[in-house]
């Protein structure tokens, strides 16, 4: 079973300008004559962790992690404002270029597989593979099963606990209603929502319980900031057309892709990878038979550190597995 490489520290953060009244939180870790690979974190709106640094071999990857709008260290803090998958998209062509970086591996997870696929289908020259956990495509019925009629049968417990701070008149527009209170001027109902909100993700992203996960999450500057901004790319419908990802697949022809997903994932389900597979000829998926959705569990850091060997290895042509032997 393979194990986070050991804590590294930044070597450099930046405060990027990306336009809109938005800056961008950027650092980078690893070596500078690495491969370079950016890590695209979940949500909409969680912000990066210093554990994202240590799926990557920091001796052979420039590893670049970044908080996207309104996400983590970014700023404004929690905003809506030109907060749309298209700006996402092109923030990371800003970083990208001010890195000076031709290309790099993009590595996401949850809605940040999304935000790869959607990137990467619209700059495939700049992309040399993908690293995907826990696929998420947009489509309303991703959005339906999580928030309507999917993982609450698994959870009905958790989910009363979710849906309490909505009156039962709102509750058969789930989305509207949280929205309306996550962006309103009650501060009490707000952070009510946003508590709500985010302990249902936690709660439901594990195979095994792992309250540190939900601590995480519910802390109250992750709670506000993700609960607000996933609300606001939910009720538009991910900026994206129906089924866009998938429809739009034969950009991702020539980059090589690998998958890690867990069996046992009930924010999303490991359909979702196995139809993302099947239509993308050019990636593996190692479904992982004991986990569930989150980077956290043991089996899901063992399959992504495994990916970013493996691709390292097709990227380098490198004859050697992971241990030093030849192939």
């Amino acid at each position: 079973m393979q194990q986070l490489y050991p804590e590294i520290k930044a070597n450099q953060h930046y405060c990027i300008d990306v336009g809109d009244g938005h800056s961008l939180y950027v650092e980078e870790s690893g070596t500078q004559e690495g491969i370079p690979i950016v890590y695209l974190h979940g949500g909409p709106g969680a912000g990066c962790s210093s554990n994202n640094r240590r799926f990557c071999d920091p001796e052979k990857y420039r590893i670049i992690l970044l908080d996207q709008r309104g996400a983590g260290r970014s700023e404004p803090y929690a905003s809506l404002e030109n907060n749309t998958t298209q700006a996402l998209i092109a923030d990371l062509e800003v970083v990208r270029e001010y890195l000076a970086i031709s290309q790099w591996v993009v590595m996401g997870g949850s809605w940040g597989t999304t935000l790869a696929l959607a990137y990467a289908q619209a700059h495939p020259e700049n992309v040399l593979g993908l690293i995907l956990r826990g696929v998420f495509l947009g489509r309303k019925e991703d959005i339906d099963w999580l928030y309507a009629d999917g993982t609450r049968r698994v959870f009905p417990d958790h989910w009363q606990e979710f849906i309490s701070p909505i009156p039962k008149s709102e509750r058969n527009a789930l989305l509207p209603a949280f929205y309306a209170r996550l962006t309103g001027n009650d501060e009490i109902a707000r952070m009510s929502a946003a508590k709500a909100w985010s302990s249902w993700e936690g709660k439901t992203a594990t195979l095994e319980p792992n309250p540190g996960v939900v601590e995480h999450l519910i802390s109250p500057h992750v709670a506000l900031s993700m609960s607000r901004i996933s609300a606001h790319y939910f009720v538009n419908h991910c900026f994206l057309e129906e089924n866009q990802l998938l429809d739009n697949i034969e950009k991702l022809a020539d980059i090589p892709g690998i998958i890690v997903h867990g069996r046992y994932d009930m924010i999303c389900p490991v359909e979702n990878a196995w139809a993302l597979q099947n239509a993308w000829n050019n990636c593996e998926l190692h479904i992982i038979r004991d986990a569930g959705h989150s980077a956290a569990e043991a089996g899901i850091i063992d399959g992504l550190i495994r990916a970013t060997k493996a691709m390292h290895q097709e990227l380098t042509h490198d004859c050697t597995d992971p241990a030093g032997n030849e192939r």
